[in-house]
């Protein structure tokens, strides 16, 4: 009777032939990666408060995977820092990138206006703060006793 020994285990693999890593462990970090560093920060606080080994050891990977330092863009954006950069290219078709030249363009319209609204607004302010300033200076002045 011949037996069969295979030294290999079997990975699972995904879509791209990559092995999945699916454990309890990558699903908690990956839930916490989409919530962001509050979330980390909570969970080390609740692992601390409740069993402190397992707060340190938190403190420990958040250090070593550089989650505690690092920019919150990297861990809870993942790529959508990238695809915002990627807002100007054209998609291809040419009715919707008529339709969102025309929709930036008026935004950007809106905006500049509005900015120039805002800015007449602290302009009219600030000249009716100085205006009061004035008023109550002279005031001041003729209130005061002549010597």
């Amino acid at each position: 009777m011949a037996t069969f020994t295979d030294t290999t285990s079997f990975t699972p693999r995904g879509a791209q032939g990559t092995p999945l890593r699916e454990g309890w462990f990558t699903r908690a970090e990956n839930w916490l990666d989409d919530r962001g560093r509050g979330a980390w920060i909570a969970a080390l606080v609740l692992g601390l408060v409740f069993f402190w080994p397992v707060g340190l050891a938190l403190l420990a990977y958040m250090i070593w995977s550089k989650r505690m330092f690092s920019s919150a863009t990297k861990h809870r954006f993942g790529g959508t820092m990238q695809r915002s950069f990627a807002m100007g290219r054209p998609t291809g078709n040419a009715a919707f990138d008529t339709y969102k030249a025309d929709t930036l363009r008026r935004l950007q319209e809106e905006q500049d206006s509005f900015e120039s609204f805002l800015e007449r607004l602290r302009e009219a302010k600030d000249k009716s703060e100085f205006d009061t300033f004035l008023d109550e200076r002279e005031t001041r002045k003729n209130d005061a006793p002549q010597v």
